[in-house]
C-alpha cells in the first residue's frame, strides 16, 4: 500500500518542483543538501556539464584569467613602500603568479596556477574581521553593533568627545571617523613617506556615521578593540571559531606588525591589522580563501554548524546610507556599477594585487582571483556566461 501511495504521489511532487518560483535562488533551494569538502585535499571535482556549466565557455574564462596576470605588484614587492608608504611588519620575497578557483553548488568545477600558495592577500582580511565582528555579536559579546565602543573598549581609545560617538557599525562601514594614532601611523594619511601614493590633503574630520573613508588606520583600530573583546589573539579566533570548523589547511598565517601589541589582563597579545598595506596581514592559500567564501555563500553554515548567524551575514552584506556601495567590509554590487554583468545580489571581499574572492549567491558560484591586473566583471562575465542552468 505505501509503495503505490508514493508512486501516486511522486508524479505531484515533479510538478510541484518544476513550478518553483525562479527567482528563488540556487543557495535557498539546496540549502538543505548542500556539499561541504572535507578538510584536507579532498575537495570532489565535477564536470562543468556536471553542474549545469558549458566546459567550453568557461575554459574561456580560464584562458581569460590565466592572462590577465597583475602589473600593480611585482614578484618581488618592489613596489610595496611606493605604493602604500613605510612598511611596519614583514612582507614575502616572492608570491604565486595570478591564479584562481571556480566553484559552483561547492564542487571545484575549474581552478588554475598555484591556489595552494599562501600569500598575502591584503585587503580581503576586512572581510575576516567582518566575519569575527558579527561572530562577536552572535556571542552576546556586543550587544548591539549599534552600540557606542567606548561602552566596552576602556583603554582610551574612545575616550574624546568625537571618538566617543563611534560605534561598531561605524567601524564596520568605514565612516567611523576615528580620531587618533595606531602603530605609528595616524587616521590623516599626510605624508608621503608614511603613505606612499595613498597619501591625502588635510581636511576636517565629520560627525561618525556621515561620512565614508577607506582607512587602515582605523580599521586596525577595530582590530584592537576586537582583540581586547576576546582576550585572545585574532588569529587564534580565526582559526578557532572559522578556518578549522571549515576544514582549512594550517599553512595560513595572520601576522602582525612587530610593534602592535597590547596588554591584554597582563598579557603581551598580538593585534593584527586589516590589510597588507603595511605589511604583515593575512598570508592565506586560494583554496582557503574559496572555503571562507563558500561559508558566507551558505549563509555562515558548515555542515550542521552555524558558524556565523545568517542574520548577520544579511546585515553585512546590506549597503549602508553613506559612501559607495559598501556593507560591513564587504564590496556589494547593489546597484550593478561595480559588475554591470553580475547579479545585484554578488558581492566581494577585496584587497590590492588584486584579490578578490567574488560570491554569487543567485547562481550557487564562488570565484577566488589572485593578482590579475584585469576588471573582474570580465571574469564574472565569461563565468556567468557558462551557466546553463
Amino acid at each position: 500500500m505505501r509503495l503505490r501511495q508514493l508512486l501516486l504521489v511522486a508524479p505531484l511532487l515533479v510538478v510541484l518542483s518544476c513550478q518553483r518560483p525562479p527567482q528563488q535562488s540556487t543557495t535557498q533551494a539546496t540549502a538543505s543538501t548542500a556539499y561541504f569538502p572535507a578538510k584536507g585535499d579532498a575537495w570532489q571535482r565535477k564536470t562543468p556539464n556536471e553542474v549545469g556549466m558549458d566546459a567550453a565557455l568557461l575554459e574561456q574564462a580560464v584562458a581569460f584569467a590565466n592572462a590577465t596576470e597583475t602589473k600593480q605588484m611585482p614578484r618581488d614587492f618592489s613596489t610595496q613602500e611606493e605604493i602604500f608608504g613605510k612598511l611596519l611588519g614583514p612582507i614575502p620575497n616572492d608570491r604565486a603568479a595570478t591564479n584562481g578557483i571556480v566553484l559552483r553548488h561547492g564542487y571545484i568545477v575549474a581552478e588554475w596556477g598555484e591556489t595552494q600558495r599562501a600569500d598575502p592577500t591584503y585587503s580581503v582580511a576586512k572581510s575576516v574581521l567582518s566575519t569575527i565582528l558579527g561572530i562577536t555579536v552572535d556571542r552576546g559579546m556586543i550587544k548591539d553593533v549599534r552600540d557606542p565602543v567606548v561602552n566596552y573598549i576602556t583603554d582610551g581609545g574612545y575616550d574624546s568627545p568625537h571618538n566617543r560617538k563611534i560605534t561598531w557599525e561605524h567601524h564596520a562601514r568605514q565612516t567611523s571617523e576615528w580620531e587618533g594614532e595606531m602603530w605609528g601611523k595616524k587616521w590623516d594619511f599626510i605624508g608621503k613617506e608614511a603613505f606612499g601614493r595613498g597619501e591625502r590633503p588635510p581636511r576636517e574630520l565629520k560627525e561618525p556615521g556621515t561620512y565614508y573613508e577607506y582607512n587602515d588606520v582605523r580599521i586596525n583600530r577595530l582590530a584592537l578593540s576586537l582583540l581586547r573583546l576576546w582576550k585572545k589573539p585574532l588569529p587564534d579566533v580565526f582559526r578557532d571559531e572559522i578556518m578549522n570548523p571549515i576544514g582549512a589547511s594550517a599553512t595560513w598565517q595572520y601576522i602582525p606588525y612587530p610593534n602592535a601589541y597590547a596588554d591584554i589582563d597582563g598579557k603581551r597579545m598580538p593585534s593584527v591589522s586589516g590589510g597588507t598595506r603595511w605589511g604583515g596581514g593575512l598570508w592565506i592559500n586560494s583554496r582557503d580563501e574559496a572555503r571562507f567564501g563558500y561559508l558566507i555563500l551558505r549563509n555562515g553554515r558548515w555542515g550542521n554548524k552555524q558558524i556565523v548567524s545568517d542574520g548577520w551575514l544579511k546585515q553585512a552584506v546590506t549597503r549602508g546610507s553613506v559612501g559607495p556601495d559598501y556593507g560591513y567590509l564587504w564590496w556589494l554590487n547593489t546597484e550593478r556599477k561595480a559588475w554591470p554583468d553580475a547579479p545585484a545580489t554578488s558581492f566581494a571581499a577585496i584587497g590590492a594585487g588584486s584579490n578578490i574572492i567574488w560570491i554569487d549567491p543567485e547562481h550557487d558560484i564562488v570565484v577566488v582571483w589572485r593578482w590579475h591586473d584585469g576588471n573582474p566583471n570580465e571574469l564574472f562575465k565569461r563565468v556567468l556566461a557558462a551557466v546553463k542552468q
